[in-house]
């Protein structure tokens, strides 16, 4: 209330950095406030009360039936309980219940665990993240299309025309912008030469490639030196993927990694520490994840998906789809990701 006398409105996430607290509680704070008539929310905050908010007695509408969502998500560890965490945080403060599944990268198990709540016949809508790479996507979105109940991609995207009795709706990061972001901010700090290294077998590797070549032909930046390859520590044969990396990068001239995942980004510098390259100094690195990229050594810049705004957003599209029906035209989202700066990236200034 301070913070709303002084300021005359107030942004739940501002408040939520300002107390160190989630911004489910500010909200529910807010809620609380504006029930005793001394603050009014509005759409992200809150505002002091006018005598145009004392609006006429009106009889109370009877307590509608909470909607129920399911959600099905390829992983329940690394990238996904963000998104999932967000989706819960929404659903609680809209009052809608949300069953959750887990399936794997294999669109047989997404049909099983998709059909295992329609059967159920407990749920309004359906929140799904299946895997469109490979044989038989055109099959699997015709047969997403046709369920009984609307459903909503989760971080992922249909092309712009599917042959679907109704355009799938979805919502994801703009991960080709979050490639763009870490290229040119490696472009400002004097990088000419940089090389990307992608995920093998991600289904965001399209989205940041695609990212790669725009802001290296808007850039005038050399393109070519994009390694498809897994090497994080557990992969085997880690070590020596990672050596014919550098051997490329030593004959390029590469001086600066975009590494996609966070995994892969600290096993590069792990490899790196242990032959005697000092970063950011003989090769920057900037990772694509950002779920851990701040306990490498050094401290890894890190584009940022925004994973628990993805989640929540898509509730929210749901109750949204749900309470208005077709009246409510079909939406596609991008989400923004952010950069993270930290000493993967940036030279310290040397003291004199």
């Amino acid at each position: 209330m301070d913070e709303l006398r002084r300021h005359g409105t107030v942004r739940v996430r501002d408040l939520a950095r300002l107390l160190d607290v989630s911004e489910l509680t500010v909200r529910r704070d807010i809620t609380a406030l504006a029930a005793r008539g001394l603050l009014t929310k509005v759409h992200g905050g809150a505002t002091l009360p006018t005598d145009l908010d004392q609006a006429p007695a009106r009889r109370p509408r009877p307590t509608p039936v909470p909607f129920t969502i399911g959600m099905v998500v390829p992983s329940l560890d690394f990238y996904w309980p963000s998104i999932v965490s967000g989706a819960r945080s929404a659903a609680a403060g809209l009052g809608v219940q949300l069953q959750l599944r887990g399936s794997t990268y294999d669109q047989a198990e997404d049909r099983r665990q998709i059909s295992r709540l329609i059967e159920a016949k407990q749920v309004q809508g359906l929140l799904l993240a299946p895997n469109l790479e490979g044989n038989g996507v055109d099959e699997l979105i015709g047969w997403i299309s046709n369920l009984p109940v609307p459903t909503i991609l989760v971080e992922r995207q249909t092309s712009q025309w599917t042959p679907t009795p109704r355009q799938l709706e979805w919502v994801r990061s703009d991960h080709a912008l979050g490639l763009e972001l870490a290229v040119r901010h490696l472009h400002e700090h004097g990088h000419r030469r940089i090389g990307l290294v992608l995920s093998k077998g991600s289904p965001h590797s399209s989205h940041l490639a695609q990212g790669w070549l725009k802001a290296c032909a808007e850039l005038d930046l050399p393109s070519e030196f994009v390694v498809r390859e897994s090497v994080a520590l557990d992969q085997p044969g880690h070590r020596q993927i990672i050596e014919g990396i550098l051997d490329r990068c030593r004959g390029s001239r590469i001086t600066a990694l975009i590494v996609h995942s966070d995994p892969d980004a600290m096993s590069v510098a792990q490899y790196l520490a242990e032959q005697g390259y000092s970063i950011p100094d003989d090769m920057a690195l900037v990772s694509y994840d950002d779920e851990v990229a701040h306990l490498a050594e050094p401290a890894m810049t890190a584009v940022r998906p925004p994973k628990a705004r993805v989640g929540r957003v898509a509730v929210e599209m749901m109750v949204s789809r749900l309470m208005e029906g077709k009246r409510r035209p079909a939406q596609r989202v991008l989400i923004l990701p952010e950069l993270i700066l930290r000493d993967s990236s940036v030279r310290r200034a040397r003291a004199l």
